[in-house]
C-alpha cells in the first residue's frame, strides 16, 4: 500500500476508494505501521516546528517559543494520542456497528477510523503558523468519508449511517477534545 497514494485517493474520491479498500485484506497492525504511523507524525511534526521555531500566539504574552526539548515531548505525546485515538475508535466502531445492523469485524472497523482519520491528521500542517490553526476544522471532512465508507466497512443499511456517523463523530471530537485538553493541561499553551 502506498500511503500518499491512499491518502489522496481518500480525499479525492472516497467512494471509489472506499469499494477498493473493502476488497483488500489488511492487517490492522500492518495498517498501523504503514499508514497510521507516518500520518500521525504530520501533526507532531508540525506542531513540533510551530511550536519550538515558529512560536505561539498567548493572549496577554505575545509570541511564545517552546524550548525544544518541551516541544519534543509535546510532540510525542501528541503522536502517541493520534495514533491511540485512532485505535479507540476503531475499537468503538467494532463494539457499536451490531447495534445499529453492522458487522462486528475489526479489520473493517480499523480501516474505516483510519482512513476517516486522514483529513484530521493532514490538517495538521496547520500548526506550523499561529494564525493558520483554526484551518484545522477541515479536518471534518473525515466525517463525510466516514459516511460514504461505513455502508461498505461496518456493513450498516444506509438508512442507519446517518445516526451511526452522527455518534462516532462526537465520540471522535469528544476524544480529540479531551487529549486536546490533557496536551494543554501539561503542555500548556506553548505546547499545542
Amino acid at each position: 500500500m502506498n500511503a500518499l497514494r491512499r491518502a489522496i485517493a481518500i480525499l479525492a474520491d472516497p467512494a471509489a476508494e472506499w469499494a477498493m479498500i473493502e476488497k483488500e485484506v489488511n492487517d490492522p497492525a500492518h495498517l498501523l505501521r504503514g499508514y497510521v504511523a507516518l500520518w500521525a507524525l504530520v501533526p507532531a511534526v508540525f506542531g513540533l516546528i510551530g511550536s519550538c521555531i515558529v512560536g505561539v500566539v498567548v493572549p496577554g504574552a505575545g509570541l511564545l517559543r517552546a524550548p525544544f526539548a518541551y516541544g519534543l515531548l509535546a510532540a510525542m505525546f501528541n503522536y502517541i494520542t493520534s495514533c491511540a485515538i485512532v485505535i479507540c475508535l476503531g475499537g468503538l466502531i467494532r463494539v457499536l456497528a451490531p447495534m445499529f445492523g453492522g458487522q462486528r469485524d475489526f479489520n473493517g472497523a480499523f480501516q474505516l477510523a483510519v482512513y476517516s482519520y486522514t483529513p484530521v491528521w493532514l490538517t495538521g500542517v496547520f500548526l506550523l503558523a499561529p494564525g493558520l490553526r483554526f484551518l484545522g476544522l477541515i479536518g471534518l471532512y473525515g466525517a463525510y468519508i466516514f459516511w460514504i465508507g461505513t455502508p461498505s466497512l461496518a456493513k450498516l443499511a444506509v438508512h442507519k449511517v446517518r445516526v451511526f456517523t452522527a455518534i462516532l463523530v462526537v465520540c471522535a471530537g469528544t476524544l480529540i477534545f479531551i487529549t486536546g485538553v490533557l496536551q494543554h493541561t501539561l503542555f500548556g499553551a506553548v505546547g499545542r
